[in-house]
């Protein structure tokens, strides 16, 4: 195991003035973690494409999962800004790990608490986020990804019970899960959700492999067949894509504050590098083409958070539309992914080589920037707020 990582997080416009003492605190605890826990280890699991999840546990216990969850149901009661500040300096350790806790949080929690009976919250909530039990999300299907409402999963009706048909595709978490939270259509073609417990007859969770991008997560598929879900796991009210889009816009907020750590590594990596390594008898932080590369990552940078920080704001006071989340998913995932190529070509054939983040982070990021919405779909959404006319048909 390598030795603990010293980090100097980037802040050119003195960002950290503006969050709380508990923001600032729920921040460096995760990032003393990060660098403690995974950043050592994180390149291992990466090459071996093996999620570490060991990490799940103490993910749980420093409250990483739900964290904006009342006290009531298991949650620490903080607030938006304190997720997107976890999701930042997870991201910052890798895509991945990152992936995890935004699925069981933005994409299981969020919805049992959004959507469910108190039953549901008071028998799930707690588990998950203390990391006892992991969950998943089934939207995307083999044949339907950027338009959800065709989706061909199903369920019947049986009493007290309900029979459900169909499979779900690139479902982070899907084989180490113990619920789903899967979105199918009725016998009248409308799409609810429900919670179905791993294990069943006729489910299964077969794991995809050959990735080349977010090799430390799991990746896998859902199949339900002929699978018995209790009529009692079914969110009661929520009807239609209002409920499933309503958590990809609470898990892409917390996507666009992880690019932005992505990005942040990468330059802290590569200011390092460039101030030690000599070429021509000085630094290569004294050349022109190097400062340029420098100076453009961190104003991308200082840019991106300082438009989090107003986003979170903005969540916190139930103001952050759709489309504003979607601006900032697109923006900083772009900004991240640049960031990460630039900055490789400092460090030259050291960059490609699992001694610095930032080809680990540029391959992790070509999944994120077409994942939970892709980069053009981001695009026509802010495009239908500014015209009012939807370009998605």
């Amino acid at each position: 195991m390598a030795a603990t990582v010293q980090f100097e997080a980037p802040d050119h416009y003195l960002v950290d003035e503006l969050y709380t003492d508990e923001q600032i605190i729920i921040r460096d605890s995760v990032r003393d973690w990060v660098n403690r826990s995974v950043k050592p280890v994180i390149e291992e699991y990466f090459e071996k494409a093996e999620f570490p999840r060991y990490m799940v546990k103490e993910m749980g216990e420093m409250g990483m999962f739900g964290p904006f969850i009342p006290e009531e149901y298991g949650g620490p009661g903080l607030d938006f800004m304190a997720y997107g500040l976890i999701m930042q300096e997870l991201e910052r350790g890798d895509s991945g790990v990152r992936s995890m806790a935004s699925v069981q949080t933005s994409l299981v929690i969020y919805p049992i608490w959004k959507f469910g009976t108190e039953e549901q919250k008071h028998k799930y909530l707690p588990r998950l986020i203390n990391g006892e039990i992991i969950g998943c999300f089934g939207l995307t299907e083999p044949n339907h990804g950027s338009d959800p409402g065709s989706m061909v999963t199903r369920f019947e009706d049986k009493g007290d019970h309900v029979i459900l048909n169909g499979a779900k595709m690139w479902i982070t978490n899907s084989t180490i899960a113990d619920i789903s939270i899967v979105w199918a259509k009725d016998e009248e073609g409308i799409i609810r959700g429900m919670i179905v417990e791993a294990g069943g007859e006729g489910y299964s969770a077969p794991e995809t492999h050959g990735k080349y991008s977010l090799r430390a997560s799991v990746t896998g598929e859902l199949v339900f067949d002929n699978v018995k879900v209790p009529k009692e796991n079914l969110f009661p009210e929520v009807k239609g894509l209002r409920g499933p889009l309503s958590c990809l816009n609470s898990a892409r907020y917390g996507i666009s504050w992880g690019a932005v750590g992505s990005a942040m590594d990468c330059y802290d990596a590569a200011l390092r590098y460039a101030k030690e390594r000599k070429q021509f008898g000085k630094p290569i932080a004294g050349f022109q083409l190097q400062q340029k590369k420098l100076a453009e990552a961190l104003t991308e940078i200082t840019k991106a958070q300082l438009m989090s920080w107003r986003l979170g704001n903005l969540r916190n006071e139930g103001k952050a539309t759709a489309a504003m989340i979607s601006m900032a998913k697109r923006n900083h995932v772009d900004m991240a992914l640049h960031i990460a190529r630039e900055t490789r070509q400092i460090l030259g054939a050291m960059g490609i080589t699992n001694d610095f983040p930032m080809m680990r982070h540029m391959m992790n990021l070509e999944s994120v920037i077409t994942y939970e919405g892709t980069h053009d779909i981001h695009l026509l959404i802010t495009g239908a707020e500014v015209t009012g006319i939807p370009a998605f048909y």
